[in-house]
């Protein structure tokens, strides 16, 4: 039992920074304003749901995907881990921005759930992680710990109005970039694995 809850915790806060929640704030906070608290809360749920229902998918059809381009999943962490290396590097140096400039209409699954919490990078990554995860009991553990990892994404999202009165744009660019260290580290041992794995190291 502690073992498994070890392997959630450990996937649960994976998926957590992979999935550049603080980022996410920040472009949230941006597309966001002039719009009220409630009007805030309704829209953040509205794109954690979008997000899990996207994040879902994309775990479940990794090797369906693998099969049908016929990548080994050593390639595709080396790819993946390439990505999101990059995307790490771009948060950074507080360059990544995708979905800037968007106004009007409705931003939820549009750019707030894709590109901004589940871009490029993240897709790679739980195709990864749902074809590395072969077990159903691997399966039912990754699902919760996603769905954890997006709902705490969700609350970042809900609490915008008080982060941002609490930490300013300032802070919440330095927790970005934080963040942004951790998902390239992360990107790096995914590289290294598929590597590791390629050369039957």
């Amino acid at each position: 039992m502690t073992s498994i809850m070890v392997f959630f915790t450990s996937l649960w806060i994976k998926l957590f920074f992979v999935l550049t929640p603080f980022f996410g704030l920040t472009m949230f906070v941006t597309l966001t304003e002039g719009y009220d608290q409630q009007h805030r809360k309704r829209l953040a749920l509205s794109v954690a749901s979008a997000a899990a229902v996207i994040c879902l998918i994309l775990f479940f059809v990794g090797p369906q995907v693998f099969a049908l381009f016929g990548i080994t999943l050593d390639s595709f962490r080396v790819g993946a881990g390439t990505l999101l290396l990059l995307s790490g590097i771009s948060l950074c140096q507080g360059r990544a921005g995708a979905g800037g400039g968007v106004t009007g209409g409705d931003i939820a699954v549009v750019p707030l759930a894709i590109p901004i919490i589940v871009g490029p990078a993240t897709t790679g990554t739980l195709l990864v992680m749902g074809a590395e995860l072969s077990t159903l009991r691997g399966k039912l553990i990754g699902s919760l710990a996603l769905l954890a990892a997006v709902g705490c994404v969700g609350a970042v999202l809900v609490s915008a109005t008080a982060l941002q009165r609490i930490l300013g744009l300032r802070g919440i660019a330095i927790l970005s970039r934080l963040t942004g260290l951790i998902v390239a580290a992360l990107a790096a041992q995914m590289i290294m694995t598929g590597v590791r794995s390629f050369l039957g190291i």
